[in-house]
């Protein structure tokens, strides 16, 4: 993807500054709109000015940069730090307008389905599978950077401009899913919870997830699967500029969308809503990238 880009208040832009910075824009501004609903109103907005400040030096920074393992240190770690600051604000807005919705969750699966898609799969725990599943699990995280650096190195960097822009993009379509539809997740809704009765025991990529479910994760963040919309980018991505490195992602990615349900981090509908919005955004962003191109072409002060 070749992006044009326009100066704004001495700041060159290009797409992924708007789709991201300017999220994380929308969020802080609802963030400051509402912030009497929120828990905790004054570190949301502190941390959120602070990482608005930061990828902004990220941007000053980069025009003055010359080696290009240092280019994509900078430009993919200060945008793909700032996809998790807008997972965070978004999750701390969830409640502005809606309570939670797992029981309509939980009732239109059973009315689909007849039956608890996260109580069935219990007869399926083994140790074996069980740290197989934690393993995709936890590896995505690992996958996000290790990805992006192969199309920076490969591809070069407008691949990676093209990568960062579809997350972006992904990053908040889900952030602003999690407001508008707020499901709180299995493990912190107490109907579905007291029926997950198999222990879900596994080796040490399940205590790394298990970890991460009780210092990182909080209620919420569910509708779509951040987890299944952005593997599905992913490993679009990696259709787009590698082809051999699609095939080996598959059964990863298969095991990472059914690991969601198993692992008992997302609603069967979170997996399939998540794999929806990765395809609608994979369907979107050449159509949005070509406006972005023809409106930022028309700016006198924009660059070709």
């Amino acid at each position: 993807m070749e992006s044009r880009k326009f100066r704004l208040a001495g700041f060159e832009l290009g797409l992924t500054d708007v789709v991201t910075l300017g999220g994380l824009f929308v969020l802080t501004a609802m963030a400051v709109v509402f912030n009497g609903r929120l828990a905790h109103p004054r570190f949301v907005l502190i941390t959120d000015f602070a990482f608005i400040a930061f990828y902004l030096v990220s941007l000053i920074v980069m025009r003055r940069l010359k080696p290009r393992w240092l280019r994509f240190l900078v430009r993919t770690g200060s945008v793909q730090l700032t996809f998790l600051q807008i997972y965070k604000t978004s999750n701390e807005l969830q409640k502005l307008f809606f309570p939670w919705q797992d029981d309509r969750v939980l009732t239109w699966e059973k009315a689909i389905l007849g039956f608890q898609p996260l109580v069935a799969i219990q007869k399926f725990y083994t140790i074996g599978l069980s740290e197989w599943m934690f393993f995709v699990y936890v590896g995505y995280v690992i996958i996000y950077p290790v990805l992006g650096a192969i199309l920076f190195f490969k591809h070069g960097e407008e691949a990676n401009e093209d990568y960062l822009f579809h997350l972006g993009l992904i990053n908040l379509v889900c952030g602003m899913g999690f407001i508008l539809f707020p499901v709180a997740s299995p493990m912190n809704w107490p109907k579905i919870r007291s029926l997950l009765t198999t222990p879900l025991t596994a080796g040490f990529f399940g205590t790394v997830a298990e970890w991460i479910r009780a210092n990182i994760h909080q209620p919420g963040g569910a509708i779509p699967s951040p987890h299944c919309s952005v593997a599905t980018v992913m490993w679009f991505m990696s259709l787009k500029y590698t082809r051999r490195g699609f095939i080996w992602l598959a059964p990863v990615m298969i095991s990472l969308y059914i690991s969601t349900v198993y692992g008992r981090f997302h609603y069967l509908s979170d997996m399939v809503l998540g794999i929806a919005a990765g395809l609608l955004v994979i369907l979107a962003a050449p159509w949005i990238a070509r406006a972005w191109n023809r409106w930022s072409g028309a700016d006198p002060e924009g660059a070709p």
